[in-house]
């Protein structure tokens, strides 16, 4: 006798894209505010607005208080700083996993691998509705193309990870999402294959995706022409000096892309080790200052408080604390972006 699903232990039914943005509208000024995000990240990366763009923000998300606590001292912050700096917060749900781990709070809300996805997307979605309602842009990665179709209405700036820029299911799909994208170099640290995925993205393509009302579709896009590079390191170490920077810029040029370049201050460029991500920001700036003006941005991982802790100790867990990699507390971030908007 045949058999099938045999490794399934279960279905659960989900609210579709639309029943979930129906829940949870996006309002008129949110709305107004995430294409106008949107538009001057563009700008920027056309040379029509000068200002440099900083995504900054936890590592991930496990506790919406917290992050939006964060997203209030950002956005007093940014009242201060956004005449030269677009502050845009990092707002991940998403945790790509080379093994095993947490894989985010869409995927567990709980923290105790019950796996509750559909707590997961209406907290995912109401904590951006908030950020958005503050007048911050919000950015975040896109890893499952089921999960875009429930947020991406909220989100200025994507990124396609490290581990997924290969990937044509996620070239793909960039190359029909609505925002500006960034593509991180490989793992293994190759700047190459971010190029070829930015190639590949600002093309249009046709594949399957997720309707809004639950149905399968074959969906077919325009191409993202703001696709572009993100160096966060590799396996080799970081790749975020200015040889790095040069050749990454000859490279999308030589492939006729525009030389667009975001650097990601954390993961390999600092050994994942949170202080150093100020070297790194210090590096990059006057590599700017320089006349390197195909770097248009930063990434950099903070927190309300500085360090990292273990998610599996649940009842132990610090406020303000990330439970992933590594983070700066707000009181060093707010010095290093004061530090860098003094010298811009």
């Amino acid at each position: 006798m045949f058999k099938d699903n045999i490794n399934i232990a279960k279905f659960e039914p989900l609210l579709t894209p639309f029943e979930l943005k129906t829940k949870l509208p996006l309002s008129l000024k949110a709305s107004e505010g995430v294409t106008r995000h949107r538009e001057s990240i563009q700008d920027i990366m056309d040379r029509k607005l000068n200002k440099f763009i900083v995504i900054v923000g936890p590592c991930s998300i496990h506790s919406s208080e917290e992050a939006l606590e964060y997203a209030q001292k950002l956005s007093s912050l940014n009242k201060k700083i956004d005449d030269k700096i677009l502050i845009v917060m990092r707002v991940y749900f998403e945790k790509p996993r080379t093994t095993i781990g947490w894989k985010g709070m869409i995927y567990d809300p709980e923290l105790n691998e019950s796996c509750n996805m559909a707590a997961g997307l209406e907290k995912a979605r109401k904590l951006l509705l908030q950020i958005d309602e503050l007048g911050l842009p919000t950015a975040t990665e896109i890893l499952d193309p089921v999960t875009a179709q429930y947020i991406a209405d909220l989100i200025s700036w994507a990124a396609i990870g490290a581990r997924t820029t290969e990937s044509q299911t996620h070239r793909q799909l960039a190359s029909g999402l609505s925002m500006p994208v960034g593509f991180k170099n490989t793992t293994d640290g190759s700047i190459k294959t971010a190029v070829e995925a930015i190639q590949s993205a600002i093309h249009k393509h046709a594949f399957l995706g997720l309707l809004e009302d639950g149905r399968s579709g074959i969906f077919h896009t325009k191409g993202n022409p703001y696709a572009h590079l993100v160096l966060r390191g590799g396996a080799n170490g970081p790749n975020y000096t200015s040889e790095y920077t040069a050749y990454a810029r000859e490279l999308l040029k030589r492939m006729s892309l525009k030389a667009n370049i975001i650097i990601d201050c954390s993961h390999a460029n600092s050994n994942k080790q949170a202080s150093r991500q100020k070297e790194v920001l210090r590096d990059i700036v006057n590599q700017k200052i320089s006349g390197e003006d195909s770097i248009i941005g930063v990434m950099i991982e903070s927190n309300l408080l500085h360090g990292k802790q273990n998610h599996m100790e649940k009842e132990k867990l610090k406020y303000g604390i990330s439970i992933t990699d590594e983070c700066l507390g707000w009181n060093d971030t707010e010095t290093l972006l004061l530090e860098i908007y003094s010298k811009l």
